[in-house]
């Protein structure tokens, strides 16, 4: 009786579904701005996604698996997503496990150095409030600004028209 109660609680764990591992926190670089423009204007992109954002930002996380989904849906036409926390270099950790969380595998900072100098290298037009999300071209043009939230479908329709037309 036992030895048959044993090996039922033994199938019964063998048909349970394993917990899926905990994702491993995303590589974040602290950086100042010319290594993040580096990545904004590095070769091979057909479209940039650069997406400013914050830990301690409700509206910013909200959004990110938007960005990180759209990303994701889009990468194999030519989008670069390109993540800027604008967290304390010690919030590094934080930032990490928060894109781990959400299987980021793309370029990722933390702005370090002048706050202005950043902003306006962006769009002169930003004030610095967060989120902000900014569209270039394959040639690191600034195409389109979002100074609040994005969504899935304003991305849809503003960044299509830089990407190739996926084949059916």
């Amino acid at each position: 009786m036992i030895s048959t109660l044993l090996a039922a609680t033994v199938l019964a764990a063998a048909a349970e579904p394993a917990p899926a591992p905990a994702a491993a926190p995303a590589r974040v670089a602290v950086a100042e701005l010319p290594a993040i423009l580096e990545a904004v204007k590095a070769p091979g992109a057909q479209a940039v996604l650069v997406n400013v954002w914050a830990t301690w930002c409700e509206p910013c996380r909200e959004e990110m698996p938007d960005l990180v989904r759209f990303y994701r849906d889009h990468r194999a036409q030519g989008l670069r997503l390109v993540l800027i926390s604008a967290d304390d270099d010690d919030a590094r950790d934080e930032v990490a496990r928060l894109l781990g969380a959400l299987r980021f595998d793309g370029p990722a900072f933390i702005k370090h150095g002048n706050d202005m100098t950043f902003i306006d290298a962006l769009d002169p037009h930003w004030k610095g409030a967060l989120p902000a999300t900014f569209l270039f071209d394959a040639h690191g043009t600034k195409k389109k600004s979002w100074l609040g939230s994005v969504t899935y479908d304003e991305l849809r329709s503003r960044v299509s028209g830089l990407l190739p037309r996926r084949k059916r």
